[in-house]
């Protein structure tokens, strides 16, 4: 079979023992597959045109194992390997595609359907692999879950890291389990009515293992990455960069049946071309969806708090699905904690809570004191939908010096505040895994590299991340195993004690969130936010046709009493947080609120009321 446009990167099946590969080198001049089953034998590859060199090679079985020769010299793995059983040193294997799938009938979700709960496959269970997640699924879903969000499952050195120092995009982390175990996990949660987003990093690659640049050109100079060498998607040769990665994309999309695609740190690629990278992936990942009919959905996440990654490309953007909102976790964790370290010294709590409710990004063209300019632009415009919000994530977790999660420092009480803060809010919501029943483990940052070099580097630069006074206490040593298995859950927990009020709590939650039409629209437009009792409460009204709700947030640790305007009518109590049965010091609520325009309210401390206009 000649090569044409379709031919796939690194190693395809074409029949049952005949085999493509494909692989971009330019700085190679001559280059040579070398299979080492059932017998080591060397095939030399022809040159395809733009750098490619290609080879189609007969009787080798599933599972075989191969190297690139470049130049009758070093042998490297394949830069687009499905697999690599090795790890990022061995070679890679030829693995066979065909996989038993039973959701056929499965289409995706909207936007606005989804409740993300971001995991690590290493941490979630004991066993910290892919087919250990699939017996918590129903769990899951039971909670009210409709989408897993799956940090990057790209092959990464050694068997535990956060997903970030992958170096090969196309293979599923040996670790893991690999690729078939990828799809028997997708598999099970579209047979529980779950999306699976997948965590990708499209800004570098990882320092262990990083061969890439013996085959060509994919890194420039021109830029820097906190994290390594940027990817050059603008200069010479960026073309069939560009194309290494929009593959890898639809790769997931299209053979894994993944739902969605997490981008990681988008503000980290340096593209200013007329058509960006990321604009570009995105038009190409849409259009697969179109041709599969199902929804695909491409979610950022940048720290620039710029709209017009998800704005219409005919309005000069870039047409994302969504993207993470960083100002509303910073709000919100200040609201509880008045911390003030690094960018937490830009938010005042409440009062910023307040905008990132109803308008979205906080910082929409102000200045920053932390980074000493203005940033940002408005997000007024942007749908609800458009926006994920959190309390928690990897990074806000891992990104500490102890990786504590907010269970370290908030009380009971405040915990189920800022779900309730999260949940009732009219974007997206993302859960960490482990917060809807107060894990207490810490997340921290991990590694398991080989080179001596690396690991001294890691640990010089994750101390000098933390020489500020207010971060006390050790740090974890990322590569020590004890750090990885400190950070592993105690799912077992979340059925004992507060633990499982607090599960209780986040299922009522997001029962409310699922039923009630005046939650379950996601419009900024169709809601009333305000903030009341000299900035300690929130007031939020929300409404979709004759159904209305109000709801207030409490952020002090002193009750106050709230004259509250609200339209005129009877208003039923749906949820008090310091009801008994959430492990609250108040009484009963009572049967119900009427007004004639106004009522009186009593907060108790870290609080939150809602209810419901009945008709």
């Amino acid at each position: 079979m000649p090569l044409t446009s379709e031919t796939q990167l690194g190693a395809s099946r074409l029949r049952e023992d005949m085999w493509s590969f494909l692989v971009w080198a330019p700085r190679a001049e001559k280059m040579d597959v070398h299979i080492f089953s059932p017998q080591h034998r060397f095939v030399a590859m022809q040159a395809g045109g733009k750098g490619y060199l290609y080879a189609e090679v007969a009787s080798i079985p599933v599972g075989a194992r191969y190297l690139y020769r470049l130049d009758g010299g070093i042998e490297r793995p394949d830069p687009a390997s499905a697999f690599q059983p090795e790890g990022v040193h061995g070679p890679s294997e030829l693995v066979d595609n065909r996989f038993d799938w039973n959701d056929a009938a499965w289409h995706g979700l909207p936007l606005h359907e989804y409740v993300l709960y971001e995991l690590h496959v290493g941490t979630f269970t004991p066993e910290g692999t892919l087919d250990s997640i699939v017996p918590r699924l129903s769990e899951l879903k039971a909670l009210g879950i409709t989408a897993i969000e799956i940090m990057p499952v790209a092959q990464f050195p050694g068997s535990r890291n956060w997903g970030y120092d992958g170096v090969y995009p196309f293979a599923v982390q040996n670790s893991y389990g690999g690729p078939r175990a990828f799809k028997r996990l997708v598999n099970a949660c579209h047979a529980q009515k779950m999306c699976v987003v997948l965590d990708v990093v499209y800004n570098h690659l990882g320092p262990e293992g990083n061969y890439a640049a013996d085959f060509g050109f994919y890194f420039t100079d021109a830029y820097k990455t906190p994290w390594g060498a940027a990817l050059n998607f603008d200069q010479e040769y960026s073309d069939e960069v560009r194309r290494f990665f929009i593959e890898n994309a639809l790769r997931w999309i299209t053979e894994f049946h993944v739902d969605g695609l997490r981008l990681d740190a988008i503000h980290a690629i340096v593209d200013p071309s007329a058509r960006p990278f990321v604009e570009e992936l995105t038009e190409a990942c849409h259009h697969r969806a179109r041709q599969l009919s199902r929804e695909v959905h491409i979610i950022a996440e940048t720290n620039r708090n710029d709209h017009r990654v998800v704005s219409p490309c005919d309005r000069g953007g870039w047409s994302l699905d969504g993207q993470w909102n960083d100002d509303f976790h910073h709000s919100l964790r200040v609201a509880f904690t008045g911390e003030r370290v690094g960018y937490y010294q830009d938010y005042s709590g409440a009062p910023d809570l307040v905008k990132a409710m109803a308008e979205g990004f906080v910082y929409s063209g102000g200045y920053s004191k932390f980074r000493k300019h203005r940033y940002g632009n408005s997000s007024r415009d942007v749908p609800a939908h458009r926006l994920v919000v959190f309390s928690q994530n990897h990074d806000q977790v891992g990104n500490r010096k102890a990786g504590d999660r907010l269970t370290g420092v908030a009380s009971f009480e405040q915990l189920k505040l800022a779900a309730a803060a999260v949940l009732l809010s009219p974007c997206v919501p993302l859960l960490f895994m482990g917060e809807e029943y107060g894990e207490k483990a810490p997340f921290q940052y991990f590694v398991s590299h080989s080179d001596p070099g690396i690991i001294d580097a890691v640990r010089n630069g994750r101390a000098a991340e933390f020489t500020a006074p207010e971060w006390a206490g050790d740090l974890p040593d990322p590569q020590d195993e004890r750090t990885f298995l400190n950070s592993k859950l105690a799912w077992e927990s979340r059925n004992r004690d507060l633990h499982r009020i607090l599960l209780d709590f986040y299922g009522e939650l997001l029962r409310l969130r699922r039923e009630i039409p005046a939650l379950a629209q996601l419009d900024k437009n169709s809601q009333q936010v305000a903030l009341l009792a000299e900035g300690k409460c929130i007031f939020s009204r929300r409404w979709a046709g004759r159904c209305q709700t109000a709801a207030l947030f409490h952020f002090d640790a002193e009750a106050v009493n709230i004259d509250l305007t609200l339209p005129p009518g009877t208003w039923r109590p749906l949820l008090d947080s310091t009801e008994k049965r959430w492990n609250g010091s108040g009484t009963e609520p009572p049967a119900e609120l009427r007004s004639l325009g106004a009522v009186h309210v009593v907060l108790r401390p870290w609080s939150v009321l809602l209810w419901g206009l009945s008709e």
